[in-house]
């Protein structure tokens, strides 16, 4: 699920800014991948940007993290801490999902219906050389078409709300948006 972000940094930028009241800015990379750097929105003492990789890899792992589900982030010992004390959310300008479809691989962009910045919900680790996951849930009835997850985004609205909330009281917000938030569009 969500192995590669879309990020166009004009009028991303400058929206997200405005939004959050920060100077934030970041690169266009219409295939940011996993292990990459991507630029986050953290909180303490006042909204702040982080450049952070895309991925963890736990001791315990082969394989590098770079999706837990919100569902379960709570309880699972890899994540726990990090979603009560380190919330981010990822600007992105949208998503990329693959389907089979006659024998071949089709890949599908996922975008605000509005040419508004999407906020991935994601969690923080490693303060001196910073790392993130990005959260995923349940898809809506249109996402669902193309995958079994989709990435947890986190309305405008709701910004403040996802920095200063317990854990429980999150758990409203952890579902898929409604359909007309995203347009799909096949590359």
């Amino acid at each position: 699920m969500c192995g590669r972000l879309n990020v166009i940094d004009e009028p991303l930028s400058q929206i997200v800014s405005e939004t959050l009241g920060i100077e934030f800015t970041t690169s266009s990379n219409n295939n940011l991948c996993p292990s990459q750097k991507v630029a986050a929105v953290a909180k303490e003492n006042g909204c702040f940007q982080v450049n952070a990789t895309w991925g963890i890899k736990p001791n315990w792992s082969k394989n590098v993290l770079i999706n837990a589900q919100s569902e379960t982030v709570h309880q699972k010992a890899t994540f726990e801490n990090a979603f009560l004390n380190h919330r981010c959310v990822v600007p992105c300008s949208g998503w990329y999902e693959w389907r089979l479809e006659g024998g071949r691989k089709v890949k599908y962009l996922f975008e605000h219906s509005e040419n508004q910045p999407l906020f991935m919900g994601g969690i923080l680790y490693n303060p001196q050389s910073p790392q993130l996951v990005t959260l995923t849930v349940k898809p809506n009835e249109k996402c669902s078409q193309y995958h079994h997850r989709m990435p947890l985004l986190i309305e405008p609205e709701n910004l403040d709300y996802w920095f200063h909330s317990t854990p429980d009281e999150l758990m409203p917000l952890m579902r898929g948006v409604k359909d007309d938030l995203v347009n799909v569009f096949k590359c």
